[in-house]
């Protein structure tokens, strides 16, 4: 008798081993046709695996995460065989699903065109429709070897060599096609449906190294439904139009040059943006207490060594020599130099908590192919802030800080947050014990502040887990920017300490936050929620005064120096133009108002206001106007 297990704890009998098919059929017949793999004990596992022992059981349906990242999976492997059905002699590489979609990497001697695609989703139809099972198999190393060698798979040889000897050579068949494969895979290719599309062609190295030889890349996408395919595509095709890089470039915000790769050149709009972000984040910290610091860009190996970075950061640091060729490195983060400050002079528990805010510039060595954009440089600023705090602090300054981040968020327009749990990665510093205490604090303080949340195990810093908050653009594309993480490991290494009420040393906990993250990429993520179209107290120019006549000239510059006078950013546009192509020059310029004056307003000490986006003006005396953009152009 084999006894298996529900999610909901429900108990189920059989006398004789079955598929996870048969289970979900016995359950629910509309429940088996839309199953597409099951979970034994946890691990997901294919739908036709034979189940022999008690166990506990879950069946993936295919509209679930997991059942459409299996889907594809599935599309994958039918993208590599409708490829080599139509392109003979073409090597395949890899095909792994990706988020939104998947991809798979070829060797073929001749370059792929877009007008390709047409072609190959033919083909992958045809496949999809023979409803092909796919079949899992184990095969010894040495017959495996033998078969791609005898097909010239020389990629999948080199995957095959790479793997432990104990490990298991598993291979999927769809009819007499067959790939490399640890699965798991639906029980067809029928299974994927009609719902997908072939994307883009980009180049890959193989295993990502450029010594090795250059690929070609098909991205692809797969969905449940037509619907959730046509969402997908308006999605990506709004994010093409709304490209931070394209729109950097139009607006004259920013450009990036091979000549300092992931870095960025801010044009005066751009600096104004990043300065304007900056002011508000300052204005923010100084009334919650946060005391600025500014640290030190190069800094000495001992330290790095002493905190564990050079250890476990190291490949992702640029180093330098010093004198006497003493090994230096730029910081990827700022939170050692931030323990060196609050290690200067005694510190007492009635200074705790003790928080220091820096907008600190960090460097990290990316590789090339990571970079994009001002979304991910090599040089960033962080809104980097930490907070030195006493065990019993950790649930007030959780709470605190959300409130704060949240409050912020708002005011740059998303209303959405998301919040993501991540527990211990597999590299990291510190006992388990230590671990196990941070993971429980964190744990029960942002139980406390009663916030929902979703687990991301394994993906904390190598110092302490982390609460990551995922915001949601205009598109629904989500961005993760904040981040708290819980630290008993740094004090430690560092030697912070502070006296008690006894008297007696104790180590501070360290809080890790940021809000907006990096401010380049907080830019971008703007950039491309707003289409360029920022709110007026942020906006580089938050206003133009556009004359229509010659006559006008002189009170045009008269309000001119008024507005300046404000503090209002604002610029004069008196050329010999027509005011409709001034208008629409400044519209393309996302400027978020126009002032226009002609013969009625100079009489009547008034001006015509344009909001960017509408067609109608408004006849405002001026002072009122005056008043109004004073008030919109404040920060928040």
């Amino acid at each position: 008798m084999i006894n298996i297990t529900l999610p909901d704890g429900t108990k189920k009998q059989y006398d004789q081993p079955l598929d996870g098919l048969k289970i979900a059929e016995s359950i629910n017949k509309n429940l088996a046709k839309e199953a597409i793999a099951i979970k034994i004990n946890g691990t997901l596992r294919d739908l036709q695996i034979l189940i022999q022992k008690d166990c506990n059981i879950e069946i993936i349906l295919k509209k679930s995460l997991e059942g459409l990242e299996i889907i594809r999976h599935d599309a994958a492997h039918v993208l590599a065989e409708a490829v080599q059905s139509i392109f003979k002699n073409t090597k395949i590489a890899i095909g792994p699903p990706i988020e939104n979609g998947f991809y798979y990497d070829f060797d073929f001697d001749k370059n792929f065109s877009i007008d390709d695609f047409v072609k190959i989703e033919k083909k992958m139809f045809e496949i999809i429709q023979e409803n092909k099972k796919f079949i899992r198999e184990i095969w010894s190393k040495k017959k495996a070897i033998e078969y791609f060698k005898k097909n010239n798979e020389i990629y999948k040889i080199d995957l095959i060599n790479s793997l432990e000897d104990s490990e298991e050579i598993i291979i999927y068949k769809q009819g007499e096609w067959l790939d490399l494969c640890k699965g798991p895979h639906g029980p067809s290719t029928g299974c994927i449906g009609n719902s997908f599309k072939l994307l883009k062609l980009a180049g890959a190295y193989w295993k990502g190294d450029s010594k090795n030889k250059m690929l070609q890349r098909v991205y692809a996408t797969a969905w449940n439904t037509k619907n959730e395919l046509k969402e997908y595509l308006f999605k990506i095709e709004e994010a093409e139009k709304r490209d931070h890089r394209k729109i950097g470039k139009e607006l004259n915000f920013f450009h990036l040059q091979e000549e300092a790769m992931g870095s960025v050149f801010w044009h005066p709009k751009g600096w104004s943006i990043y300065l304007t972000c900056e002011r508000y984040i300052r204005k923010k910290l100084n009334k919650a207490n946060y005391l600025e610091v500014k640290s030190p860009i190069i800094i000495d190996r001992k330290l790095w060594e002493q905190s564990g970075h050079w250890e476990k950061f190291r490949e992702n640091m640029f180093i330098t020599e010093g004198e006497d060729n003493k090994p230096m490195a730029l910081k990827p983060m700022n939170c050692p130099a931030h323990v060196q400050i609050f290690k200067q002079g005694i510190k007492s528990y009635r200074d705790l908590p003790y928080r220091l805010s820096e907008f600190g510039c960090c460097h990290r060595n990316e590789p090339s192919g990571a970079l994009h954009g001002i979304m991910r440089l090599r040089a960033f600023t962080q809104d980097d802030a930490h907070i030195f705090c006493t065990e019993n602090q950790i649930n007030s300054e959780t709470e605190n800080f959300c409130n704060l981040l949240s409050e912020i968020y708002k005011d740059f327009g998303f209303k959405k947050i998301n919040i993501k749990f991540s527990d211990r990665p597999k590299v990291r510093a510190g006992e388990d014990k230590t671990w196990d205490k941070a993971e429980n604090a964190l744990s029960e303080a942002i139980s406390k502040v009663g916030l929902p949340y979703t687990k991301d195990p394994g993906q904390g810093a190598f110092y302490g887990p982390k609460l990551d908050f995922i915001l949601t653009d205009s598109i629904g594309r989500e961005w993760q920017c904040g981040t708290l993480q819980v630290d008993f490991v740094l004090p430690d290494r560092l030697d912070a300490t502070y006296i008690d009420e006894k008297g007696e040393k104790k180590r501070p906990v360290m809080l890790h936050r940021a809000i907006l993250g990096s401010i380049e990429r907080f830019i971008g993520v703007l950039i491309e929620s707003n289409s360029g179209k920022l709110p007026i107290w942020l906006s580089p120019v938050q206003l133009v005064i556009a004359s229509i006549t010659e006559e006008a000239v002189d009170y045009a510059k008269k309000i001119y120096n008024e507005c300046i006078e404000n503090n209002i950013r604002v610029n004069l546009d008196i050329r010999n133009e027509k005011i409709s192509y001034k208008i629409r020059e400044h519209s393309n310029d996302k400027i978020p108002v126009i002032f226009i004056i002609g013969k009625n307003e100079i009489k009547e000490n008034k001006v015509s206001v344009r909001r960017l986006g509408s067609s109608n003006q408004d006849i405002l005396n001026f002072n009122e106007a005056l008043k109004k953009i004073i008030n919109e152009s404040k920060l928040p």
